[in-house]
């Protein structure tokens, strides 16, 4: 679908609160608080901005943001879970204004963690860079999985291929799909006024995922770490505006 200027000006506005949520999470993350604690604080950005949650309700999600520690990968759900030295925590928010979403997501390191951590956190971001940058005005969809997963799998780590990005706008997910790997086709090409939410989701071990029971939090099955970044970006005349993006 193509946005219009317009519509893409309430996207910023949607992103603009994104980035204040992660801003306000990132440093509001330490040992001794909880996953629900860090919603709160999404929460009372997303109320003061005069915005809407995209999460809250979501086929009956019960919070503003995810929280997945550790080797949880996506979709974990805020609770008593207390964040500890050592943790890998991700945390995917989003938020709505006039109608609009901005999608995002950040995995951040809790004080010290292992060399293999820091280097999974460094590669899964900078593959969601090297996919921003295939979003150009007649480039193929698909050339944004290619160059993510060639920067995990350089790096010696691997891509989940059950979930993937998406098109956004109206809606949080809408099609097409953007795989983060390459499916074998170049898929369909790209024109001004497209915006997707790109987001690699990285492991250090297998691919492999298992949804838990509580029928969200999915987390990698061989219990190895992983990784989640995410942005919203509009395609424009100048390449990638990356909208989510302080």
């Amino acid at each position: 679908m193509i946005r219009t200027p317009d519509e893409i000006a309430k996207m910023r506005k949607a992103g603009r609160v994104v980035a204040e949520i992660i801003e306000k999470t990132r440093a509001f993350v330490r040992p001794g608080v909880t996953t629900l604690q860090v919603d709160a604080v999404a929460r009372e950005v997303i109320e003061r901005r005069g915005a809407r949650s995209n999460f809250l309700n979501y086929h009956g999600f019960p919070a503003v943001i995810c929280t997945s520690p550790n080797d949880m990968i996506v979709h974990g759900i805020p609770g008593p879970y207390l964040v500890e030295e050592g943790d890998l925590l991700s945390v995917d928010c989003g938020a709505i204004v006039e109608g609009y979403h901005g999608d995002a997501a950040y995995t951040m390191a809790v004080g010290e963690v292992p060399p293999v951590a820091r280097r999974l956190l460094e590669a899964t971001e900078a593959s969601l860079e090297a996919g921003i940058a295939e979003l150009r005005p007649g480039g193929r969809l698909h050339d944004v999985g290619r160059a993510v997963q060639a920067v995990a799998e350089a790096a010696g780590f691997s891509v989940v291929r059950k979930y993937v990005g998406h098109a956004i706008g109206t809606e949080m997910h809408e099609d097409p799909q953007v795989p983060n790997y390459w499916p074998g086709t170049p898929g369909p090409r790209l024109k001004v006024g497209n915006v997707f939410a790109i987001e690699p989701m990285v492991n250090v071990g297998s691919p492999d995922t298992v949804e838990l029971d509580d029928g969200w939090s999915v987390v990698t099955a061989d219990g190895s770490l992983s990784a989640h970044f995410e942005h919203t970006i509009a395609v424009t005349d100048d390449g990638p505006e990356v909208l989510t993006r302080a």
